[in-house]
């Protein structure tokens, strides 16, 4: 699995393989807006700290929907989990998308992130179903930004450390709380510079190899306290383009990721589709 996609250099088609998806502080001023419209801080600098609010938040409910469009074929992949930010550990279950005929094609893939690791169960392609794939963050040329079909949300966070070009859009609601919508680009090769120790590998490789661009455009949307409700970036890859919406919410919500021992990671070879 891994060699294919090093193979095909980060195309939509090197992602479908890979995940085998087709087989504190409060108030106005914390977000940029001084209530007297004096001190008014740099959008950017606002959206830089984002990933610093999520760990400070502890953890989270996380649903991702990532849409892979080339030519024609447009597909799109749903996910829902919980992530621990300071751990840098989540679980999701992946759905993915019904076939032509609109039959389910696949159980839903059940996958684990961890910092430097992503482990996937109901993988398909002749792994048993009772064991797990592991695959290196730091072996995907993406950062595992999208091959999984859900991006990492603290890595998404990590992202916006390089941004660049922010303005404030306006002032929304996501999912029941008030938000402060931002939109620029993020800088690959800023955000892995900038990026905490356990996703500072993923995201190198990804400015280095992963993207036909080093700049990543995005819209996120930060509460009262910072963090990250909603982000969606818009990825480049090969011939393809994937946009990722990552939502938030229930902050504080116990998210147990216990890692599969060794002897339940399958050591066989990955049947290629």
């Amino acid at each position: 699995m891994v060699q294919r996609h090093r193979r095909t250099g980060g195309s939509v088609a090197a992602v479908v393989v890979a995940a085998g998806l087709l087989a504190g502080t409060t108030g106005c001023s914390s977000t940029g807006a001084a209530a007297d419209g004096s001190h008014v801080e740099d959008p950017a600098d606002v959206v830089r700290r984002s990933a610093d609010s999520l760990v400070g938040a502890g953890s989270s409910k996380v649903s991702t929907s990532m849409e892979m469009a080339s030519g024609g074929t447009r597909v799109t992949i749903r996910g829902k989990g919980v992530y621990d930010f300071r751990r840098q550990a989540g679980r999701f279950d992946v759905m993915l998308p019904r076939d032509a005929a609109g039959v389910d094609g696949h159980r839903p893939i059940t996958e684990l992130m961890a910092a430097g690791a992503l482990y996937m169960k109901n993988r398909g392609a002749g792994v048993p179903s009772d064991k797990w794939v592991r695959i290196e963050t730091r072996s995907l040329s993406d950062g595992n930004l999208i091959t999984g079909g859900a991006t990492d949300p603290l890595a998404a966070a990590e992202l916006l450390r390089g941004a660049r070009k922010v303005g404030f859009v306006g002032e929304e609601r996501v999912g029941g709380a008030e938000v402060h919508h931002y939109r620029g680009v993020a800088d690959l090769r800023a955000a892995a510079r900038g990026a905490s120790a356990g996703q500072r590998g993923a995201l190198g490789v990804a400015a280095a190899k992963g993207f036909s661009r080093g700049a990543v455009p995005f819209d996120v949307y930060l509460d009262e306290r910072g963090r990250v409700r909603k982000v969606r970036q818009q990825f480049s890859v090969a011939d393809a383009n994937v946009a990722s919406t990552t939502l938030l919410y229930d902050f504080g919500t116990p998210a147990k990721v216990r890692l599969p021992a060794g002897k339940d990671i399958f050591a066989g070879k990955i049947a290629e589709p």
